[in-house]
């Protein structure tokens, strides 16, 4: 691939990457019970992302958001075809949940796939391993997925048009920290360094003790 066609693809995320902006606000709402924890706030609140949805667990399952989210969870949405930015991603999410784990926090990652034509159960768990042995991935049908995403206000389009067997996907590239009891309680940027989640989630899980 060119240095030009990788150019185009890092415009286009970071296009993305700012419509999807537009749904959070880098300053913490007052009447938030983990105010002390943010670093960002949601626009409408935390309310405003996640939702019910269902997609299908690596071992070929079909789960529900309840299911999924038992303990803190680090949430990325990518796909096992991406370049560069998902396995980045991957990566620094796992580092998170070993650094978590090293102070004695039960946390897990998740992965769901966005490219569920190419990345079947098989694939996405292949994937997860890679990273962690406890990262799970999850995949599903078009309608599960997009589901998962909008619940998420997730970004993603597929270039099949371009090419039918080695397209790319644009999509946006946030983390989200889920909590089980009370959903959605934050997201992390690509720049975010894995001791600065760690830190981040940690103190969500004190402050809801």
């Amino acid at each position: 691939m060119s240095t030009r066609t990788f150019a185009s693809i890092a415009i286009l995320a970071v296009a993305a990457g700012l419509g999807i902006s537009a749904w959070f606000a880098m300053k913490p709402a007052s009447d938030d019970p983990f105010a002390q924890c943010r670093a960002s706030a949601v626009s409408g609140g935390a309310g405003a992302i996640g939702g019910p949805f269902e997609v299908v667990r690596e071992d070929g399952v079909t789960v529900t958001d309840a299911e999924i989210f038992t303990k803190p969870t680090i949430l990325y949405f990518g796909y096992t075809f991406c370049p560069d930015v998902c396995p980045l991603d991957s990566m620094r999410n796992a580092d998170a949940q070993r650094l978590l784990e090293e102070r004695g926090y039960d946390v897990q990652t998740a992965f769901i796939s966005i490219d569920p034509n190419r990345d079947t159960v098989e694939v996405v768990a292949e994937f997860t391993d890679l990273f962690h042995d406890n990262m799970i991935g999850f995949t599903g049908s078009p309608e599960q997925i997009s589901t998962a995403s909008k619940a998420f206000k997730t970004y993603f389009k597929a270039h099949t048009d371009e090419d039918p067997e080695y397209y790319l996907v644009d999509h946006s590239t946030f983390s989200y920290l889920v909590m089980p009891d009370t959903g959605f309680a934050e997201f992390f940027r690509r720049e975010d360094s894995p001791e600065t989640m760690a830190e981040r989630t940690a103190c969500f899980i004190d402050a809801a003790k």
